[in-house]
């Protein structure tokens, strides 16, 4: 078989041109996906499979990806990373203190908000988490959740295809479940 990689972005992911194909950049992988902190605790799992573009397009954790090289559809791969190949370093400089009559009168633990231009040590864009709530101030916490663990992926390749030019040229999957223009 061949494919032409002018084909449509509506081609449906599921299409399949080699089921043995390895994974290497320009692919589109579909995997399923357990989380876990270095001491066993589940923090996610994927109920449904996700799929990313392979080759350094920043859908996928370095590490993780590196890992995933040369595998194929029926693989499992268990990966651990420290916290410099993960989420990074908790960083105590993104924790904020600021009054709470700055937010919504409704403002709950958990709630999120995007920094703006003028944030000091965050740039416009940055998410920072409500932690906490008390005497009028509210704490902000602007490191990823899982900042500072160490990490283990469990993967199970699902499906393996190549990407389209399409798909190639803008960074990202497009089809079934994934991005669409």
């Amino acid at each position: 078989l061949t494919t032409s990689l002018s084909t449509p972005c509506h081609r449906p992911s599921h299409a399949r041109v080699d089921p043995t194909m390895n994974i290497f950049a320009n692919t589109v992988v579909t995997l399923t996906f357990d989380l876990f902190e270095a001491d066993g605790t589940l923090l996610e799992s994927a109920a449904e499979p996700i799929t990313y573009l392979h080759g350094g397009y920043s859908g996928m954790l370095p590490k993780l990806e590196e890992a995933l090289n040369h595998k194929q559809a029926g693989e499992a791969v268990s990966v651990s990373l420290e916290p410099a190949d993960a989420f990074g370093d908790y960083d105590a400089g993104l924790v904020k203190i600021e009054s709470a009559d700055r937010f919504p009168a409704e403002i709950e633990v958990g709630m999120q908000f995007e920094a703006h231009a003028d944030a000091d040590d965050a740039g416009p864009g940055s998410v920072f988490t409500v932690t906490d709530i008390a005497d009028g101030k509210v704490v902000l916490d602007g490191n990823h959740p899982w900042a500072g663990k160490s990490l283990r992926f469990d993967c199970r390749i699902v499906d393996v295809r190549p990407a389209t030019a399409e798909e190639i040229e803008h960074g990202h999957v497009h089809g079934h479940g994934a991005h669409h223009h």
